[in-house]
């Protein structure tokens, strides 16, 4: 774990998602997708507040793609311009890619951080060891990606069995992902156990900045962004993913957390 990613204050890490591996500019105009796009989007983000960037890379078409000198290439271009923003990759496979293709990708980038799904890894349960022992060996800080409680308890049975490793315990929880029209609520946060590990959470929908609000009260962490939720909680879209940053940070702050 790097410095920069262990929390010394009582406010919650903000990680920004501004595009996810589905929506495009047809989308939200200011959604990004080239280099320089995700960029001058994350420059404007962690000026808002953002201290982490969750990263998707597009081919040529836009398309999601776990292509490792496309990720090398963007990541050396935010380390030059936004330095002091923690970079986490995705692997999610989001039904193109399958598990020998998230391992390659995390061979080769050999990323600090990177946030891997616990049920797509279980398609190919031969793998699933050497996905975690990879990243424990290139000291990529591993976010387990969970969307249910059966998430979590297959966690937990891979944690009991040494699949997982022992100090690779970050949890990512996603609220809404699917329920109907992706629409979350901070009840959604009910279902999911509560664990010593550190915890961050994503939500789907217009009651986003809701969800996390009551996430940071509860001593989470948050992510926030375009992949998740393109609007304000009265249906409006935002300007732009900073502006759905600086608007959590000033809900945070006005509730005091």
């Amino acid at each position: 774990m790097t410095e920069s990613k262990v929390k010394t204050t009582s406010k919650p890490y903000i990680l920004v998602a501004p595009n996810g591996a589905r929506r495009g500019r047809a989308d939200h105009p200011a959604l990004p997708v080239t280099t320089d796009q995700i960029v001058a989007t994350a420059r404007g983000c962690h000026e808002a507040g953002a201290n982490g960037i969750h990263l998707h890379v597009r081919d040529a078409d836009g398309h999601h793609t776990l292509d490792a000198g496309l990720y090398r290439e963007t990541i050396a271009e935010l380390k030059r311009v936004v330095p002091g923003m923690d970079v986490q990759i995705t692997t999610e496979a989001a039904g193109v890619f399958d598990v020998s293709s998230q391992f390659e990708c995390l061979q080769r980038v050999r990323p600090e951080w990177a946030s891997i799904s616990v049920r797509e890894i279980a398609r190919a349960l031969d793998l699933a060891p050497r996905v975690y022992a990879l990243c424990a060996a290139q000291g990529t800080r591993v976010q387990h990606i969970l969307y249910d409680l059966e998430d979590v308890k297959l966690l937990e049975d891979w944690q009991s069995k040494g699949i997982v490793q022992p100090d690779q315990t970050d949890r990512l929880l996603v609220l809404g992902r699917y329920s109907q029209n992706q629409q979350s609520v901070p009840a959604d946060l009910d279902a999911f156990p509560s664990s010593p590990a550190n915890w961050m959470v994503c939500a789907f929908g217009t009651q986003e900045h809701d969800c996390l609000a009551e996430t940071a009260r509860r001593g989470g962490d948050l992510r926030v962004g375009f992949e998740n939720s393109l609007t304000a909680p009265d249906g409006t879209l935002w300007t732009d993913n900073a502006a759905s940053v600086a608007a959590l940070v000033e809900t945070l702050g006005r509730t005091g957390t």
